[in-house]
């Protein structure tokens, strides 16, 4: 686009905008239409001149995601094909194997198959290393490879995957994959329903409502609803769900913006299903966004009370924003408050430390806010629980173990070890752990404690400086000593690795399902719900009723 076609087009525009908005924008307006001149330029030029052949969209694809990583990480550019993995993600519905796959070092894993869905019928299971999708080689595919198994329902796919070392085929057969908001709902006692909420997409009310009615059916006179792990979604849906438990025209969340248009006060706008049935709500630290709108309204409004450890801390609003050729902006249009007038964000992007990450709001700086009925709740760091429990905070070394995938590898090793487990539920015995530790040295497992990065960090740049030889004694005198100290950490911490690993082992034989039911007798923070929900005064003391 030459500046000519840029002066005809955008200057009519910005003369009419004058009208409404004044000066200020008049500014801005040419600031921005100079730096997209500049840019055009710059992108023509570039791919005119350059010595090599430059594949236009990867370069501006690239561009652009540079420019919006140094705002947050919620502001994402769609192209195409982002675009149809958003949809999906937002209508819980599409056309593929249904299950979930990760790429970590050119390898495609499959974490987890579903049951009964199209992977799960192919005789796919957790861990194995798809290799080939139809004539595509997965070493020679650079892109989302989840793409590659989309496509029209009951057309099939041929697959080449390696298990233990060993080379297999099958065939996928594409169909219909839902993803359920609610993937498990039951009773823990007579009494006590339990309902699993994972994320928030469009049928995530709907879902709870039939949950919610069906165990009052089952005679459940108290709830707890599981919201750990979900990452958030819809916030509409938050709301509704919300309007389950409390009455119509209660508000739930208002969301404030620059732009006056996304000042928005959200309220509850239907006949509820039960505002009195006791409630309890667990999070963790990964429960995040329209989960803390759901726990942070239902707290401040002193209708349940939240169990469990301080939440993800994200209290930004996005929208999509359709562009042309079919791509698409999400962009972060506002920040929401709770109905005590909370916002909850942790990290401050409008301020960064030397090394560009965001600065998270310290605890001394959170502010204080009232519930309805008079208890204290702060700000600034994510949603903090009625009923804190530090035991179900994982320390350094067990995230360490979760993100490298030591526990999945060794529960994969532990599954083809233990082929007819089935549905018993093994103990975890010290033989056991012993034997998960000598896994992780004969696998070579690097924890990748930020200790230990800043170790391989040092060592790196002494061989650059080719000063490495003259430090090598000390450090792996230094690594052998953080190895030791990984050990004595890995031994202090064995009674919350026992608890993952079990509950590994049993999504391995049993799926989901099978993990939940678990959880409803054995999981620590159910059982603290539970107990709660039992004592009456205790309840009522927390909510002050």
């Amino acid at each position: 686009m030459n500046s000519f076609f840029q002066k005809k087009i955008i200057i009519p525009i910005v003369a009419s905008a004058f009208l409404y908005v004044g000066v200020s924008f008049k500014d801005d307006f040419f600031e921005i239409a100079k730096q997209i001149e500049i840019f055009t330029t710059l992108f023509k030029e570039l791919n005119k001149n350059y010595v090599d052949e430059t594949n236009p969209g990867d370069l501006m694809d690239k561009a652009i995601k540079g420019m919006l990583a140094s705002l947050d990480p919620y502001t994402v550019y769609f192209n195409e094909q982002d675009v149809v993995s958003f949809k999906i993600n937002n209508t819980g519905e599409y056309t593929g194997i249904g299950a979930l796959l990760t790429r970590k070092d050119g390898k495609l894993i499959v974490k987890e198959q579903y049951k009964n869905f199209p992977a799960d019928k192919a005789g796919l299971k957790a861990g194995d290393e798809i290799t080939q999708v139809g004539d595509i080689l997965l070493s020679d595919f650079k892109d989302d490879a989840s793409e590659l198994f989309k496509g029209s329902k009951n057309t099939k796919i041929d697959i080449k995957y390696i298990r233990q070392g060993k080379p297999y085929t099958t065939q996928i057969v594409r169909d219909e994959v839902e993803i359920k908001s609610v993937p498990f709902f039951g009773k823990i006692d007579a009494e006590t329903g339990y309902i699993v909420l994972s994320h928030f997409n469009n049928k995530a009310s709907v879902e709870t409502k039939m949950a919610l009615e069906q165990l009052k059916n089952e005679g459940a006179k108290r709830i707890v609803l599981d919201l750990r792990g979900n990452p958030g979604g819809l916030l509409n849906e938050a709301v509704n769900i919300c309007n389950l438990f409390v009455p119509k025209n209660e508000i739930i969340v208002t969301t404030k913006s620059k732009i006056e248009k996304y000042n928005n006060t959200y309220k509850t706008t239907k006949e509820p299903v039960d505002t009195e049935i006791p409630l309890i709500i667990i999070v963790n630290g990964k429960s995040a966004s329209a989960s803390e709108i759901v726990s942070g309204a239902l707290q401040d409004l002193d209708r349940a009370v939240v169990l469990g450890s301080r939440s993800f801390g994200k209290g930004l609003v996005q929208r999509p924003v359709d562009l042309t050729y079919g791509t698409q902006l999400k962009v972060t249009i506002s920040r929401y408050y709770t109905p005590s007038g909370r916002c909850i964000q942790a990290l401050d992007y409008a301020h960064k430390d030397k090394n560009g990450l965001a600065i998270k709001t310290e605890e001394k700086n959170y502010n204080a806010f009232k519930t309805r009925k008079g208890r204290t709740v702060y700000d600034g760091g994510g949603i903090q629980p009625d009923v804190e429990l530090e035991e179900t905070k994982l320390s350094p070394i067990t995230n360490a173990l979760v993100k490298n995938d030591g526990i999945f590898n060794y529960v994969t090793s532990y599954y083809y070890k233990n082929p007819t487990l089935g549905n018993t539920i093994p103990t975890i015995s010290d033989a056991d752990y012993l034997d998960f530790k000598q896994f992780l040295k004969a696998q070579k497992f690097s924890f990748d404690t930020d200790t230990e990065l800043a170790l391989k960090n040092t060592l790196a740049v002494a061989k650059k400086e080719k000063i490495d030889g003259s430090i090598t004694a000390e450090y792996q005198q230094l690594l052998s000593a953080l190895q030791k100290s990984e050990d004595v950490l890995l031994d202090k911490n064995q009674k919350e690795i026992k608890n993952l690993i079990l509950e590994e082992i049993i999504k391995r034989y049993q799926y989901q399902e099978g993990l939940y039911q678990y959880y409803i007798k054995n999981n620590s923070e159910i059982k603290k719900a539970v107990s709660i929900l039992n004592n009456t005064p205790e309840y009522k003391s927390i909510l002050k009723l």
